[in-house]
């Protein structure tokens, strides 16, 4: 009996270590569970009696990956009451997470309407709670609000600090210092509407 229990949970961790690797590799568009079989050296219905559905697979796939990151610490950052030194030390944790977790990180947003509802509202929710964190150490008056949410979310995004630091070259630091003047900006200043329409 114990034998067999231990058969079965070797046999369910090969399959999401299987899922993982192709979650990365090829991208979640491209994962099947033909391919996530053969990967893990089982059968089909082997897959499908360890995970019912793809609800079920992408959680434990998550759940796997998840453990293995040093994952963004949005309380630590709370501890901070400046806003330009919250947003540093929060943007510096989540450039690092996502340089150490880019492989993946780039697959799932690269292909987020192939991942599963569920996944996705934990992305969103993971999301939000690092832009509100962020976001409350400003003193902000409510004209400036919505603006400066918006910076906020754009300097916390895996696909700034991708279009930063891999695409165009910047190193981790650099662009923590550029997103945090520009959020500091945002803080201050709100463009005149009747500036912006005689500019178009």
């Amino acid at each position: 009996m114990v034998r067999r229990a231990a058969h079965v949970e070797e046999t369910r961790q090969r399959i999401i270590e299987a899922t993982v690797t192709m979650h990365e590799t090829v991208g979640p568009a491209a994962t099947t569970i033909a391919g996530i079989a053969k990967t893990a050296g089982v059968t089909r219905l082997t897959v499908y009696r360890h995970f019912p559905d793809d609800e079920a697979l992408y959680a434990a796939c998550s759940a796997h990956w998840l453990a293995g990151q040093a994952l963004p610490d949005p309380e630590a950052w709370a501890r901070i009451v400046g806003p330009e030194e919250r947003m540093k030390a929060g943007l510096a944790d989540l450039y690092r997470y996502y340089r150490d977790g880019e492989a993946m990180l780039a697959r799932i947003y690269g292909e987020i309407d192939h991942v599963p509802e569920g996944i996705r509202q934990m992305l969103r929710a993971a999301e939000s709670r690092y832009v509100t964190v962020l976001l409350s150490a400003f003193p902000a008056k409510a004209r400036v609000r919505r603006h400066l949410r918006a910076v906020v979310g754009h300097a916390a995004s895996f696909c700034t600090w991708r279009s930063l630091c891999r695409d165009r070259g910047l190193s981790n630091g650099d662009a923590v210092d550029l997103m945090t003047a520009f959020t500091l900006l945002a803080s201050q200043v709100t463009p005149s509407r009747r500036r912006l329409s005689a500019a178009r």
